[in-house]
């Protein structure tokens, strides 16, 4: 199968894949999307809303539609890093006693990071060596994570008291950072009438890890012209020119490899065999929300991240 087939057969496994998803999640097409350009393209998301907006319940409804293992780690206060990477732990064989290492729920394909900043900084950074490394280092042996790969972290965005904010260099690791809204009053009907009956919805599976990682691998070909990388290149560098008026800090150049790689893997979800620049501006958001710090001045406007981008878009027309 030819790379055009097999970006032609991407997209109707999509269509197939989101098909399924609806049966349980009700709107949030723009999340999901967002979702699977981060699988794609091999990279972790940060999800950030408020309780009940059922992101735990879309993240294993993906899994589950995928044919992938999925875990879920509540993060606490007391949450450990061998609560996560897993421990060893002496047993008894024939007499001697050797240390057998136990996976922790980290071995898994998709792993949902449940509230990641509700514990302390060294057990989140177990977390982010993993999701760099791909693999956990214990007695001196390292154990390599399944493949495919994914970490979903989910953070309160109004309540943060008793809570460890990721530092920004951690917080570049994330590939995307989507924020999930209220549902419209339609939605909301919906979803009171689908979870106030009984129902025996059953999702099907569309998708298996071998066909993703031919997906994966398909991201990687797929041509991007000089214009359209020269666009993500300067949106990301306008960031740092504009550090005196808004922001304390610009975006790194890993804001831009990754603006080029989910702007491919939009295109051939849509069915198209190379990204365009409507493609980077559709990703700039998610990609570059949590890259960029405002300063004061933007604090004392009132001026938020996502309108500094929409500004910066606007200037780059």
């Amino acid at each position: 199968m030819n790379n055009i087939e097999l970006v032609e057969k991407l997209h109707l496994d999509k269509e197939k894949l989101f098909e399924e998803i609806s049966k349980v999640i009700i709107g949030q097409k723009d999340v999901l999307e967002h979702l699977f350009i981060a699988i794609l393209c091999q990279g972790h998301v940060l999800l950030e809303g408020v309780p009940g907006l059922a992101k735990t319940l879309l993240i294993n409804t993906l899994s589950n539609a995928m044919d992938l293992q999925f875990n879920r780690i509540q993060f606490t206060p007391d949450l450990m890093p061998s609560d996560i990477t897993g421990t060893e732990i002496i047993e008894n064989e024939d007499g001697k006693r050797n240390f057998k290492f136990f996976k922790g729920p980290i071995f898994s394909n998709i792993v949902l990071a449940d509230e990641i900043n509700r514990t302390p900084p060294k057990t989140q950074a177990a977390l982010l060596e993993a999701m760099q490394e791909h693999k956990v280092t214990s007695g001196g042996k390292s154990y390599p994570l399944e493949k495919p790969f994914f970490v979903l972290a989910t953070q309160n965005p109004i309540e943060q008291e008793g809570t460890y904010p990721l530092p920004e260099a951690q917080l570049d690791r994330f590939m995307l950072n989507i924020t999930i809204t209220y549902p419209n009053i339609k939605e909301e009907i919906e979803i009171v009438k689908s979870t106030t009956f009984e129902n025996n919805i059953k999702i099907e599976q569309t998708l298996n890890a071998q066909s993703l990682f031919e997906y994966q691998k398909l991201v990687k070909y797929v041509p991007v012209s000089d214009n359209v990388i020269e666009y993500a290149v300067n949106f990301v560098n306008n960031t740092r020119k504009n550090i005196n008026k808004w922001l304390e800090w610009g975006a790194g150049p890993r804001a831009s490899m990754y603006l080029v790689l989910a702007a491919k893997a939009r295109a051939i979800l849509d069915g198209r065999t190379t990204p365009d620049i409507t493609d980077i501006q559709a990703m700039i958001h998610p990609v570059l929300r949590h890259r960029i710090i405002p300063n004061f001045n933007a604090e004392a406007d009132g001026v938020s991240r996502d309108q500094i981008l929409n500004k910066l878009i606007d200037d780059n027309k």
